[in-house]
């Protein structure tokens, strides 16, 4: 098996944009009254927030296990 290596802060960097791209979004959904996209783009937005913070928990975690 193959192990794949991530850099955690270009994880969090990636996660980041992505958030800054549906938040744009979700402004302009909001300016153009549209409900339905509205709500998809915040449920988006709630699931990247949370792998924000899984990701930050997870390079704490490794962090820790070198000290």
């Amino acid at each position: 098996m193959i192990a794949k290596h991530h850099n955690p802060t270009q994880v969090e960097t990636n996660i980041y944009k992505q958030i800054k791209i549906k938040e744009t979004q979700l402004k302009i959904a909001l300016e153009s009254n549209m409900t339905h996209v509205v709500e998809a783009l915040e449920r988006q937005l709630s699931e990247l927030r949370n792998s924000e913070r899984k990701a930050e928990t997870d390079f704490q975690a490794l962090m820790s296990l070198l000290d």
